[in-house]
């Protein structure tokens, strides 16, 4: 659709789950909008995973409106492939305004109070805008990268596909979040010797005393938990994700039995000099501390099956199969084909001139409410709960934010009849059309 020179009422930047959800919202109230999205519809899940990925969420948990999961294995976990067909058929249920290859590369408020956007097919104006780009913008790849010599192959964890698109060798993986530690079984898998650098990222256990423990930690209503409620609030949006998978209908992943198995761990990595990596001393810490973790979930799991006396079978709790018998701290490059960086992704909001970012770049806001007037954010990781950033919350926080931009335009009726002093509103018919 045409986007250059038009005015709408909000402008939704990004059609991935986000934007599609407060689109929805939208249109059921009838307020007119429009969705640019820089890319198409699925363009993330399509580009950004490995042939292997697999949702760690169940497939239960994709909950957008109006598009609950219809499936034959709500408890199993959609591979890439088909959460990008889920994604299409949503977009196609409703026929939303969308606009597919505009990227908005300027948004500022001008002095009449509406958003200009400058994309790449031309200028529209809004006088609302909800941001629903999410928060995994820039590969994050750290400068010790650059020490490693430039015939040595390195991609970032969103570049990775399948063990075949690496060279023949050893490869080192870097970071042990959900993509770090999948990628590196996935590598496993495949016979692959994996040399990988734990972090102190945490793990859950897939499955605990007959359920999957995210439908334990659902029903204990732990994903109903608003961020406000945490007197951590801004440390608990940087947390790491437990590391688990869906693959092959879904396991625990276990460092440990890794190391059993042939692959090489080390702590985090600190240095590159002389052909060597050299890595932290952490590594003991680092399992540790991610096996507390999980076994701390279980611990709320007993404790919710106790108080409410649901019948639940026992279960032996995880015992450490392997301690590092001494610490690995090197590594020679020489030895290695490839790097996999897993290491993140930073946030761009360089093109949002508005100031509304704290010293760390992160939009300041309350459950999406930014402080300046018409500006929305929607899909951050804990926006407000742990499914804000995911299929499974991201519904409730365009629902909040459909209310607040609906209120924001009654209140601007208000003021226009206000503003017209007496004259009669019906010499205005377009004030019915902006309260609706």
């Amino acid at each position: 659709m045409n986007v250059a020179d038009t005015h709408h009422a909000v402008a939704v930047v990004g059609g991935g789950q986000a934007g599609l959800a407060m689109s929805w919202y939208l249109r059921e109230r009838g307020i007119d909008h429009v969705v640019l999205e820089k890319h198409t519809v699925g363009h993330e899940w399509r580009t950004r995973r490995w042939d292997s990925f697999c949702l760690v969420t169940p497939n239960w948990q994709c909950d957008l409106p109006g598009w609950r999961y219809g499936g034959d294995d709500p408890d199993g976990f959609m591979p890439g492939s088909e959460v990008v067909g889920y994604l299409e058929k949503y977009a196609a249920s409703f026929d939303p305004p969308l606009a597919e290859g505009v990227a908005v590369t300027r948004l500022r408020r001008l002095a009449t109070g509406i958003f200009e956007l400058v994309t790449t097919a031309g200028r529209c104006t809004a006088d609302q805008v909800v941001v629903a780009t999410g928060p995994y913008h820039n590969p994050a790849v750290p400068r010790i990268a650059e020490r490693l010599p430039a015939g040595l192959t390195q991609l970032h964890s969103s570049q990775y596909r399948n063990p075949a698109q690496l060279p023949d060798g050893e490869v080192l993986v870097v970071g042990t979040g959900q993509s770090g530690c999948q990628i590196a079984e996935d590598l496993h898998l495949a016979g692959r010797r994996v040399h990988l650098a734990v972090g102190s990222a945490p793990r859950a256990a897939r499955r605990y005393r007959g359920r999957d423990t995210l439908a334990w930690l659902d029903e204990m209503g732990h994903y109903r938990k608003g961020i406000d409620e945490f007197a951590d609030a801004d440390e608990v949006r940087l947390r790491a994700n437990h590391y688990m998978t869906g693959r092959d209908g879904g396991r625990d992943i276990d460092l440990r039995l890794f190391a059993t198995q042939g692959m090489h761990l080390y702590g985090r990595l600190r240095s590159i000099s002389d052909g060597r990596l050299t890595f932290g001393d952490d590594l003991g810490a680092n399992l540790d501390r991610a096996d507390a973790v999980a076994e701390g979930i279980k611990d709320a799991i007993d404790s919710y099956i106790a108080a409410t006396g649901i019948a639940a079978p026992a279960e032996a709790r995880y015992v450490p199969m392997w301690h590092p018998p001494h610490q690995e701290d090197s590594l020679a490059v020489a030895g290695l084909s490839a790097v996999v960086w897993a290491t993140g992704f930073h946030r761009d909001h360089r093109w949002v001139e508005v100031p509304v970012f704290d010293g760390r770049g992160y939009p300041t806001h309350e459950r999406g409410v930014t402080s300046c007037p018409g500006l929305y954010f929607l899909g951050l990781p804990w926006q407000y709960t742990w499914g804000s950033g995911r299929f499974a919350g991201v519904a409730r926080d365009a629902l909040h934010l459909a209310g607040r931009i609906t209120a924001a335009r009654r209140q601007r009726v208000t003021d226009e009849v206000s503003w017209l002093a007496g004259t009669p509103t019906e010499t205005y018919p377009d004030l019915e059309r902006w309260a609706a």
